[in-house]
């Protein structure tokens, strides 16, 4: 059966939201996770992918495989369905709202947009490479279900590795004073729990802390 599909050559030509779908069918045998692989980022229908010769279903995937098995870097603008969107040009002006949803959902695969609705936003104003972005709204999250995924993971291994630079030098650079203060303060909201448990606890969060902002 002859078989003509769009094998995509790049994550910008997969969207976050395809990447949603499949990651929602969670753990499958090897030979139905490549059925949906190809349904879902070839956009054919499983009657399709079923006709088709096993020995290209196998290529494939390798194929779509390979496009995850690279460096993300982060994209500053991009386009989407004819608007250009730009990533947030100044994290240290963020609202807490924006702040509460960027963190909240980062990590959530099946949430992802909401996060990325927070960092890229419609370009208001361009010169150069400098930009303005429209005010967050949340209620625009749907729309970013078809950013391509490129820029979502990018967007996803630069909080990954800021969280991790920001652990270690909160870590590193405190002081005894510094230490001794927030020691106090974990005691005070860890009943029974003592200063050296306190402050074990702060590592253990601040090293697990990864995506997250704090």
């Amino acid at each position: 059966m002859e078989v003509n599909l769009k094998i995509p050559s790049s994550l910008n030509e997969i969207t976050l939201g395809q990447y949603q779908r499949f990651v929602q069918l969670g753990d499958m045998e090897d030979a139905q996770a490549q059925l949906k692989m190809i349904e879902i980022f070839c956009n054919v229908p499983p009657i399709v992918v079923r006709n088709m010769r096993a020995t290209d279903i196998a290529e494939i995937c390798n194929i779509i495989n390979n496009l995850f098995d690279t460096k993300h870097q982060l994209l500053n603008r991009f386009t989407c369905k004819g608007v250009q969107y730009g990533f947030i040009p100044n994290l240290e002006d963020i609202t807490f709202g924006e702040y509460v949803d960027l963190d909240t959902f980062i990590g959530d695969n099946l949430n992802l947009h909401r996060a990325v609705n927070v960092l890229y936003r419609p370009i208001e104003h361009r010169t150069g490479d400098r930009y303005t972005i429209k005010e967050y709204d949340p209620n625009t999250s749907e729309l970013a279900k078809q950013f391509p995924l490129d820029a979502v993971l990018g967007a996803v291994v630069f909080f990954y590795n800021l969280g991790k630079e920001l652990s270690t030098v909160i870590l590193t650079s405190l002081d005894s004073k510094n230490q001794e203060i927030l020691a106090e303060y974990l005691y005070s909201q860890e009943s029974g729990a003592g200063t050296t448990a306190s402050m074990q606890s702060l590592a253990e969060i601040l090293q697990g802390l990864n995506i997250s902002l704090n």
